[in-house]
C-alpha cells in the first residue's frame, strides 16, 4: 500500500526543486528523492550523508562494485524499486549489462572476481539472516578481500537494508526504464547528496 505522504507536505523550495527535476529530466521525481526531502532533519540529511559515504566515499571497491552490492542486497530483500534503480546504475557504471545481470541471476557462476563473489555471498547472508559469523568473515578475507573492503561492503549493506525497507513500507512507485536510466545518470554524476 502506497503512503501518499510522499506526494505532499513539502516547502516551496523543495516543490520548486521537484518541478525543475521533472522539467530537465523529463521524468517524475523518484520516491527515494521525495523521502529524503520529506523530513530532512529526522531522516533525509543523515541518510544522504551515510549513503553517499558508503557509495561514493573513499574505497578500493569501485563505484560499479558498490552499485552492484546495492542491487544484490536489494534483490535478496525483494525490493523491486531498489533492484531496478541500482541495476541501472551498476549497468552504466560497469558499461557491461551482462556482468550485473549474471550476478543477479546466479552469483556463483557470474564472471566476477573471487573477492567480490565472496563479499556478495556474505552480504546476501547478512541481508537474508540478519547475521554473519567468524567463518563468513574468514571466507571473505581468504578470497583476498581486505578488512577495510569488508567494512566498506558492510556500509553498503546497511544503507540498502534500511532503504529497501523504507521503499517497501512507503510503496515506492516503479519508474519507467527511462526513469531508472535518468536516475542512474544522476547518481553517477552527483552521488547521493
Amino acid at each position: 500500500m502506497r503512503l501518499d505522504i510522499l506526494d505532499r507536505g513539502y516547502g516551496t523550495g523543495t516543490k520548486l526543486l521537484f518541478t525543475l527535476i521533472r522539467v530537465f529530466s523529463g521524468q517524475p521525481v523518484p520516491d527515494a528523492a521525495k523521502l529524503v526531502f520529506y523530513r530532512p532533519d529526522f531522516y533525509g540529511a543523515r541518510a544522504k550523508k551515510f549513503t553517499h559515504e558508503a557509495m561514493r566515499g573513499p574505497s578500493t571497491w569501485s563505484v560499479a562494485d558498490r552499485e552492484l552490492m546495492a542491487a544484490f542486497v536489494s534483490k535478496v530483500n525483494g525490493c523491486a524499486f531498489c533492484v531496478d534503480a541500482h541495476t541501472a546504475t551498476a549497468g552504466q557504471a560497469y558499461q557491461d549489462g551482462a556482468k550485473f545481470r549474471a550476478v543477479l541471476a546466479d552469483v556463483e557462476s557470474a564472471p566476477i572476481e573471487d573477492g567480490l563473489r565472496a563479499t556478495l555471498r556474505m552480504l546476501g547472508k547478512l541481508a537474508r539472516e540478519g547475521t554473519v559469523g567468524a567463518e563468513d568473515m574468514r571466507e571473505v578475507l581468504s578470497a583476498g578481500v581486505t578488512r577495510r573492503q569488508v567494512v566498506d561492503a558492510l556500509a553498503v549493506c546497511a544503507a540498502f537494508n534500511t532503504t529497501d525497507r523504507l521503499a517497501d513500507a512507503f510503496g515506492f512507485e516503479l519508474l519507467s526504464p527511462g526513469g531508472f536510466e535518468a536516475g542512474a545518470k544522476y547518481l553517477l554524476t552527483r552521488g547521493y547528496r
